[in-house]
């Protein structure tokens, strides 16, 4: 079960980066009665020793912007796949157009 909701979870990163609060909670939520239903604790217990138990230590929004920022470093690095390399690259501030609007 811990393995098919994180796996789950990791898998869609990057469709969650940019989402909202609520939806944010919503994703936690799974994640917490999975780790109660793992354990067998009740759902009065408090959820981050259970989580520690797990090893599942960060919450959900930040676990998704660290997965992204290893990716975005694999990436600029060249230590991903090649289609992600070849589409990541940073750009010099000078390089940049300052965009007006109105």
């Amino acid at each position: 079960m811990q393995a098919f909701i994180t796996c789950r979870l990791d898998y869609c990163n990057y469709q969650f980066s940019g989402i909202t609060d609520s939806l944010f909670r919503r994703l936690q939520s799974v994640q917490n009665a999975a780790a109660r239903l793992i354990t067998g604790s009740a759902r009065c217990d408090h959820i981050t020793p259970v989580l520690r138990e797990l090893m599942a230590t960060s919450s959900t929004a930040p676990r998704v912007e660290f997965k992204l920022a290893v990716l975005v470093y694999k990436s600029l690095h060249g230590l991903s796949a090649p289609y992600l390399t070849d589409d990541c690259q940073l750009i010099p501030k000078s390089g940049r157009r300052r965009v007006w609007s109105g």
